[in-house]
């Protein structure tokens, strides 16, 4: 499981990205791995899964 803060999340595009804390890399999220609903600057914790252009968040839960 890794920890990270919301970037960014359009709640009307289903889409956003988050930074992981440890590595300071950002990663894609979509409205399809959210557990609980988001918004920027929520810590969260998630997986990571491939996906078509790379790495992407997964099973993203608030913090």
């Amino acid at each position: 499981m890794n920890n990270g803060t919301v970037k960014f999340f359009n709640s009307e595009k289903g889409f956003g990205f988050i930074k992981d804390e440890n590595s300071n890399q950002e990663y894609f999220v979509h409205v399809t791995g959210l557990v609980d609903e988001i918004r920027e600057n929520d810590k969260v914790t998630f997986e990571l899964q491939e996906g078509r252009k790379g790495l992407n968040a997964v099973n993203v839960k608030r913090a």
